[in-house]
């Protein structure tokens, strides 16, 4: 209908007829009137109205997308046809960074809230706000900073568990993750951060190593983002040259690694030479010994040995600690349980395995409760205890005997099985036992008391594999049962 009426009112015009009443019609807000005016006064100015709407005056519709990461890109896209645009500064704000890579070097990566301004050309990171940050900073001292000039910046979801992260990777390799819990405010950064890269690609000139990727609008397809790797053949002859400067100085760092690994490996092969060399010279255990260099020691030494080295039954340590403490040492309180300093007693063991002239008695071992601890030493490091291996179970079946007087036939007979260093060694060990268990009113020791101190220090198994507790009972019963009956088991006199 309405295109009937314009059709009609034309013809009119054309006509020169006056329109009547009724076709009279008044154009639409949207309708356009369109004047003609003819450059010869012969021609006749003709007026038409027009239904045809232009662009401009057509409601504009956003695009519809689907994802908010979409949009940002469609913005970038957009933004980048209309040619390039000047750096953007943003004053500073807190953002959580992380440095995942420095130089292709992958780091640990480590989330911090540190303020971040972007400047012409970088980004700089402060601890606090830049004015804090400039007054605290040290002379000589530059705040973190990342080159955006040829970086390449894009969401990542891969890289974070988080949301809201964009990654920046720079032209040496390093990569760089800001975030930020409001997407609008990550949306700001992520904006002017590229507007920022692109204007600075834009005024390097073309083409140039590290040059920011960019992704193509409607469209999954990344342009390469240097498009000066081998694998791509639209490089420079500057670009060329660079890449083999950089090959020429691989080829060098690596020949030079090669030198330094063969200088090495000699320098290790001739250690080893000299070594072997110096252990196929070196004089025998036997040779050392009559010369004097390594003397024989008396801690740690096999019972049997010592007493075949010394020519005698008795090792002469043992006899000179129990004579001490004989003289000076039977009222003293606590004897035997008190330990003595460490320091002194290691002290007397080293005089005593370098066979010095060893004297109890001067000032330096006062303390009687170090020679005690010495004796003990003594025992306790024997390659073989007091009791032999194979005489442990032998004396434990042997207290379990119900009868007294079987009971000490029993012990009795296993110790004279003994050899004669141990039988003897043990009779004066017992004997000197007896007398300090006489001055027990002054010394506080009972006999339950020394059977706990000497018991795991004159016996244990070969294997101890069973109960610790079951073994140290037993330890204590045998030694005090001993130290009770050792005049009718040692024959010792009254």
């Amino acid at each position: 209908m309405a295109g009937t009426s314009a059709l009609r009112i034309t013809n009119l015009q054309k006509a020169g007829r006056p329109l009547p009443q009724q076709l009279t019609v008044a154009p639409p807000a949207n309708v356009q009137l369109r004047t003609k005016t003819c450059s010869s006064p012969g021609e006749r100015l003709s007026q038409s109205k027009s239904m045809v709407l232009q662009d401009c005056d057509l409601p504009q519709k956003p695009p519809i997308s689907r994802h908010r990461r979409n949009q940002s890109q469609q913005g970038i896209v957009g933004a980048e046809a209309m040619g390039p645009s000047s750096p953007v500064e943003l004053q500073g704000e807190y953002l959580n960074k992380a440095k995942i890579s420095d130089g292709g070097k992958k780091h640990r990566k480590n989330w911090t809230s540190t303020w971040v301004v972007l400047d012409a050309d970088q980004l700089t990171f402060y601890k606090e706000s830049k004015q804090e940050a400039l007054a605290n900073l040290k002379p000589g001292c530059k705040p973190d900073g990342v080159a955006l000039c040829g970086a390449l910046i894009d969401w990542t979801t891969e890289k974070s568990s988080r949301r809201n992260v964009l990654q920046i990777t720079t032209h040496t390799g390093s990569e760089y993750l800001l975030q930020a819990d409001s997407y609008t405010t990550i949306c700001k950064w992520y904006d002017a951060i590229k507007k920022t890269v692109n204007s600075l690609s834009n005024g390097s000139g073309g083409s140039r190593p590290g040059k920011t990727g960019l992704r193509r609008s409607a469209s999954t397809e990344s342009i390469p983002r240097h498009s000066s790797l081998p694998s791509y053949g639209s490089a420079s002859p500057s670009t060329k040259q660079r890449s083999m400067v950089y090959r020429r100085s691989i080829n060098m760092f690596t020949n030079s690694k090669l030198k330094y690994s063969t200088s090495d490996s000699a320098d290790k092969s001739g250690v080893k030479n000299r070594l072997k060399k110096f252990i196929i010279r070196r004089p025998s255990m036997k040779t050392l010994q009559e010369k004097g260099i390594i003397k024989d020691r008396v801690f740690g030494c096999h019972l049997l040995t010592l007493c075949g080295r010394e020519g005698s039954t008795v090792p002469s340590f043992v006899k000179l600690c129990l004579e001490t403490v004989d003289r000076r040492g039977l009222t003293v309180d606590g004897i035997y349980r008190v330990s003595g300093n460490l320091s002194t007693v290691q002290k007397l063991r080293f005089m005593v395995d370098q066979e010095e002239e060893l004297d109890l008695d001067a000032s330096q071992w006062e303390d009687i409760h170090v020679v005690t601890g010495a004796l003990k030493m003594f025992f306790r490091e024997l390659p073989e205890p007091l009791f032999p291996f194979r005489f442990f179970e032998l004396f434990v079946e042997a207290i379990k005997t119900k009868d007294r007087r079987q009971k000490v036939q029993a012990v009795k007979k296993l110790i004279q099985q003994l050899p004669r260093p141990n039988l003897d060694t043990m009779k004066l060990l017992f004997g000197h036992l007896q007398r300090v268990l006489a001055c027990s009113t002054k010394n506080l020791m009972s006999s339950q008391g020394v059977s706990i101190v000497f018991g795991p220090t004159l016996m244990w198994p070969e294997m101890d594999c069973g109960n610790m507790a079951y073994n140290m009972l037993y330890q204590n019963q045998i030694v005090e049962f001993i130290l009770m009956e050792s005049r009718d088991i040692f024959d010792l006199a009254m």
